[in-house]
């Protein structure tokens, strides 16, 4: 079970439907910029959703949600295999675990959130052996135009490896290893990097040579790996603090 309080904030999983409505209702100011409705779909009721709140307000501040996975071989029931072609990973031996529909309140840009959150993954993943996280880390919007730079650095150093590479399935991609020629500005890069996908880079994530374009969801997004295993020893030992 996850428990996590630092500083201002705590991590804890949901308990219950309202929690859950709570996350929801999160996800949909934050992903469709209102909160009339619910954010919701087929796969809420069999992951684990993690609540970071505002201790101080009772606000929901953070949300994510995980979908364990006894090895590769269940890699078709992940949220991410509707969108990329998984095959590859099917061969992957170890514990996994997807990790979704993470998401910052638009109005909280405290960078120890995301610290937070990393804290109670690490706490999840440590408790549960888990040997991969994966998901699929968004771009805001469909026009890649504006991200160029960050695609030519995901080319040159964090694709996959070619064991577990993804496989185009989704009918409208942007191929950005292949068709992009730049040679990226690094600063640019950086600063047009999603802060999600910023800190599994860290770590040593990886990702697909492809952007799916998801017009539901108003986002360019690219599928992510991260093998616990190759996380550098002094990172996991902060992480690990974080989680303590």
């Amino acid at each position: 079970m996850v428990a996590l309080v630092k500083g201002r904030y705590v991590a804890r999983e949901a308990e219950n439907a309202d929690d859950v409505a709570a996350a929801q209702k999160l996800r949909q100011v934050a992903f469709h910029g209102d909160d009339g409705d619910l954010d919701q779909d087929s796969f809420d009721p069999i992951c684990t959703h993690i609540l970071v709140e505002d201790r101080s307000t009772g606000t929901l501040v953070c949300c994510f949600r995980f979908l364990p996975l006894a090895g590769g071989s269940e890699i078709d029931r992940s949220y991410s295999a509707q969108f990329y072609e998984l095959s590859a990973l099917q061969a992957f031996e170890g514990a996994m675990v997807e990790m979704g529909r993470f998401c910052v309140h638009p109005d909280y840009s405290d960078p120890d959130i995301l610290r937070v959150a990393w804290g109670a993954m690490t706490t999840y993943v440590d408790e549960n052996g888990v040997e991969l996280l994966f998901g699929c880390s968004s771009f805001s919007g469909t026009e890649a135009d504006e991200y160029l730079d960050a695609f030519a650095m995901l080319r040159d150093r964090h694709l996959a490896p070619k064991r577990w590479l993804p496989k185009v399935k989704a009918p409208n991609v942007f191929r950005f290893a292949a068709r992009l020629r730049r040679k990226p500005d690094l600063k640019q890069a950086q600063l047009r990097m999603p802060p999600l996908l910023r800190t599994y880079l860290l770590m040593g994530g990886w990702v697909s040579d492809h952007a799916v374009v998801d017009r539901q969801m108003n986002t360019l997004h690219v599928f992510t790996g991260l093998e616990i295993a190759a996380i550098p020893p002094a990172r996991k030992r902060l992480l690990r603090a974080i989680g303590a």
